[in-house]
């Protein structure tokens, strides 16, 4: 990128009447001169960016550090710490401070079975007590440091602490659920007259800051998108690092059925912000091959019906008594379809078998990966349909196969060293392959 200067004047110097020498510099531009241009990274010891809130008094101000001046809500990451001071600008009558962070986990069910609230965490310290000795005054700055824990408990299991998140579910039966955490700071004032109510008018009542935060933990698969199959004579060569998911279109009226090939790389890890490559292929006799074409993969876009689809399925479920009655489990849950997935012609093996490569592209809407957390879930997997228009005439039977699979927050680094900053876990567990709709594979 480049830029024009037109009657662009730099400031001019003083000139010494003893000697020459070079001009006194300094980091910040003097009342008389101006910045042209800054690069940030050459000044590595510059005040950390904070986010910064003040009591509707004025009276205290609340500064976090690490955090990008720009952002509506602070941003927190697995292990982190909360790291901030409060800037106390009308100390009189102040006797105590103290800041907490919290978490909480509300879940509502519509027309269900009501609503209920988890205390994910509670952390707080006192910063400053008055004196009642000396009669010091509060201090003008407190700092503190409050550490996030990496898990919680709701009294039966322990669980990763999952990340700040919202979802709900329209209509009867329904669902609202949400994570959210706070800070919160007190500067308490007691009451000038005593037993009289708190009052602002009567100079007495606490001073409270709190705002909202973005919990965030950060994963990364433990290795990058492997180099991609290639096909062989007999269909595609396989590897150790694509795992592969077998499975039948069965065919009606005595044909032969389609025997389906899905691989997927072998850690079913993939960054929301990359696509899922996969490979797929087809095989059956000559007959049934050719019957099965018109309802197979379609590699150019086209207005006309796709019969068979690779899609990525995301399922959210509540239950807010998180048990089972009599056996069946007393959840709610929604379906979202947020990745779609493209065909390419990979190769063919005579009249016997097809092969098809692609991509599923992930919605940019997906913030989070799986979690679980209580009666809260996400889980995500992909799914390969083939749906006939007319089942009643078709040769082939419908088909539904679901392979779980987990999303993660960051890319892997493509030259295999660590990524530098992170403070969290980078790499997610691993997946059973028995893990379905009904048992979502959960975070470790």
């Amino acid at each position: 990128m480049s830029t024009t200067a037109t009657n662009l004047n730099l400031p001019a110097y003083p000139t010494p009447s003893s000697q020459i020498h070079s001009p006194t510099y300094t980091a910040a531009p003097q009342a008389h001169e101006y910045r042209l241009a800054y690069n940030a990274r050459l000044n590595p010891n510059r005040s950390p960016r904070e986010f910064v809130k003040q009591a509707k008094n004025g009276g205290v101000t609340l500064r976090l550090g690490g955090q990008d001046d720009r952002v509506t809500f602070p941003v927190y990451g697995y292990g982190a710490s909360v790291e901030g001071t409060l800037d106390i600008h009308k100390r009189d009558g102040i006797t105590s401070v103290e800041v907490q962070i919290e978490g909480t986990l509300m879940m509502e069910e519509l027309a269900e079975s009501g609503t209920t609230n988890c205390k994910l965490f509670l952390n707080k310290t006192i910063l400053w007590v008055k004196d009642r000795v000396y009669e010091a005054p509060c201090p003008r700055s407190l700092s503190f440091s409050l550490p996030l824990p990496t898990t919680f408990s709701d009294g039966v299991k322990s669980y990763p602490l999952p990340p700040s998140h919202e979802a709900h579910l329209s209509g009867l039966p329904g669902f609202r659920a949400r994570i959210n955490y706070s800070i919160s700071v007190i500067a308490v004032k007691p009451n000038i007259i005593p037993h009289a109510v708190k009052s602002t008018l009567l100079g007495g009542g606490d001073w409270t800051i709190s705002t909202p935060f973005v919990y965030l933990p950060r994963t990364r698969p433990s290795s990058p998108s492997p180099p991609p199959l290639v096909p062989g004579q007999w269909g595609i060569i396989e590897t150790s690092q694509w795992k592969v998911f077998p499975t039948l279109i069965h065919a009606n009226q005595g044909g032969h059925d389609i025997m389906v090939k899905l691989y997927l790389p072998a850690s079913r890890t993939f960054c929301i912000h990359e696509s899922i490559p996969f490979h797929i292929m087809f095989s059956s006799s000559a007959m049934s091959l050719a019957a099965f074409m018109p309802l197979g993969p379609v590699v150019i876009a086209s207005l006309k019906p796709q019969h068979t689809k690779i899609q990525l399925l995301r399922q959210t479920t509540v239950d807010v008594r998180n048990a089972l009655i009599l056996g069946t489990r007393t959840d709610i849950w929604r379906v979202d379809y947020i990745g779609e997935g493209a065909f390419r012609h990979a190769g063919e093996g005579g009249a016997h078998w097809i092969a098809f490569s692609g991509d599923i592209y992930i919605s940019p809407e997906i913030k989070v990966g799986g979690f679980r957390a209580g009666g809260f879930s996400i889980k995500d997997c992909i799914v390969l349909t083939m749906t006939p228009p007319d089942i009643s005439k078709s040769p082939f039977k419908e088909l539904r196969f679901t392979v779980p699979v987990q999303l993660a927050t960051d890319p892997c680094p493509r030259d295999g060293s660590g990524i530098v900053g992170y403070t969290d876990q980078t790499s997610s567990p691993s997946i059973s392959s028995s893990d379905e709709f009904g048992a979502p594979p959960e975070l470790g």
